[in-house]
């Protein structure tokens, strides 16, 4: 039975494991319950399909496991027809990318719904227009699991895989899920060529994960933020960029050309062309 005002269908509460189109995990992938089970988990990912689905079913930080599954019990009012994810949102692309892009969390009531990160709002229609015109994504839009998009030679992590109430994780649950984004940048080691950190969050996160995943030729301290701000770190290039938030886009703070410039100049350093849709 489905709950009042909740259409048919659509059970309230986050989505059960395996029961999503493209779910990554099964109901025999182990659970993280506390921070030591995260780092212990995500160090002994040997792919990064592994590493997506422990990622998928974490629970190790209390007040974004009680705010994702509170969202995805009320739901927003336009979407009370629709079904919520509801749990880590994890990483997502191929795990032999040669372009990675670092965004802070997932929004509530978009990867926290959809089940992919930066799918859902208004900063990931603005994100996959760009990563489509730059030939790292196969369509201009992103909306759902399943939905026949596919990045191109590129693969989106985060440093916080959870939605945080207020859109702000606290310092205790950004360094509890920070294993998930260290091995996720180990494994893509023998391809990696270009991060992209999406906004000031993102950059400050991105940095120490690149020293702990052990990357050569990492400053000791975290360089400056700028939008279209590049710094070269061993065998890869860091580039900076304002995060596509609807503040930044209606402001005029970030425009589409400045979006394209940061990620067209990805793509020439990764390697990756229209031509490898």
């Amino acid at each position: 039975m489905s709950r009042p005002g909740i259409g048919v269908g659509a059970p309230a509460g986050p989505a059960a494991v395996g029961a999503w189109p493209a779910d990554p995990a099964s109901a025999a992938t182990p659970v993280a319950p506390g921070a030591p089970d995260v780092a212990r988990l995500a160090a002994a990912s040997s792919t990064a399909s592994e590493l997506d689905a422990r990622t998928s079913v974490c629970r190790a930080c209390p007040r974004l496991v009680a705010w994702r599954e509170q969202v995805a019990t009320e739901r927003r009012a336009a979407y009370l027809r629709q079904p919520y994810w509801g749990r880590p949102v994890p990483a997502w692309g191929p795990g032999d990318a040669r372009v990675a892009l670092v965004g802070l969390a997932p929004a509530a009531h978009g990867g926290n719904r959809t089940g992919r990160i930066f799918t859902g709002d208004r900063s990931g229609d603005w994100l996959y227009a760009a990563l489509y015109r730059a030939g790292l994504a196969a369509l201009p839009t992103s909306v759902r699991l399943g939905d026949g998009q596919r990045l191109v030679g590129t693969r989106i992590l985060a440093g916080v895989h959870c939605a945080p109430p207020a859109n702000k994780p606290t310092a205790a649950e950004r360094d509890a899920c920070r294993p998930w984004l260290v091995r996720g940048l180990e494994l893509l080691a023998p391809t990696l060529r270009v991060v992209v950190a999406l906004g000031h969050f993102a950059w400050q996160t991105t940095w120490p994960a690149l020293r702990d995943a052990g990357y050569a030729g990492v400053p000791p301290r975290t360089p400056a933020f700028g939008h279209g701000a590049e710094v070269t770190a061993g065998g890869i290039v860091v580039l900076g960029m304002y995060h596509p938030s609807p503040r930044n886009t209606f402001t005029g703070l970030l425009t589409e050309q400045m979006t394209d410039a940061v990620l067209g100049r990805a793509a020439t350093l990764g390697g990756v062309h229209s031509a490898d849709q």
